[in-house]
């Protein structure tokens, strides 16, 4: 897991973000999954931040912390596999699907799905609330 501060280009807020890695945060905000959880905006950017300092030698985590650390991650990856377990997977479709769902021409109900950038874009612009997972997923069918 690596944490970024990031800050919405509009407003200015600064929130931090959790992602597999360096790449799946390219991934995600490529995509237009990233977006302020404040107000919204899908301008997000990288904010300055202080490089995470090692403790000294006789100060590093104890067993105890990563795997309390651990734990915390696989709790937050169970909930969202629950969550998706009661979520219908529509692959490229979602942001047709998250559209009409929105303006009352397809059943109510959660769904999860691939969105480019500009899609999630224009989806939050209309007042659709959309947001990326933490985790990544498989889809239907891959092995985890």
């Amino acid at each position: 897991m690596i944490v970024f501060d990031l800050r919405c280009a509009s407003q200015g807020h600064v929130f931090e973000g959790w992602f597999g890695s360096s790449e799946d945060y390219a991934s995600q905000a490529e995509r237009g999954l990233v977006s302020c959880p404040i107000c919204g905006a899908p301008e997000v950017e990288k904010a300055p931040m202080a490089p995470r300092v090692g403790k000294k030698g006789n100060q590093q985590s104890s067993p105890d912390e990563r795997a309390a650390a651990k734990a915390m991650l696989a709790q937050l990856a169970k909930a969202q596999r629950k969550l998706l377990e009661k979520s219908d997977f529509v692959g490229d479709r979602f942001p047709d699907e998250a559209r009409a769902i929105h303006l009352g021409e397809s059943e109510a109900r959660a769904i999860h799905g691939r969105a480019t950038r500009a899609d999630a874009e224009s989806l939050i612009e209309d007042g659709i609330p959309v947001s990326p997972l933490l985790f990544p997923v498989p889809e239907p069918g891959e092995e985890n």
